[in-house]
């Protein structure tokens, strides 16, 4: 899911120095709600992960 988030970052960047701020904006919220998404499972994955017996 990281790299997704990096994915449309990257994407974000060269549409606005291209000029597509429409593109840009949404490929940039695109990325911040994954991003999000990503932070919450990783501190759920922390609290529930495999535990040593």
């Amino acid at each position: 899911m990281l790299r997704w988030t990096v994915t449309f970052v990257i994407l974000a960047i060269i549409a606005a120095i291209f000029g597509f701020g429409g593109i840009a904006a949404g490929a940039a919220s695109i990325a911040k709600i994954l991003f999000f998404i990503f932070i919450v499972l990783f501190i759920i994955s922390l609290f529930t992960g495999r535990k040593k017996v």
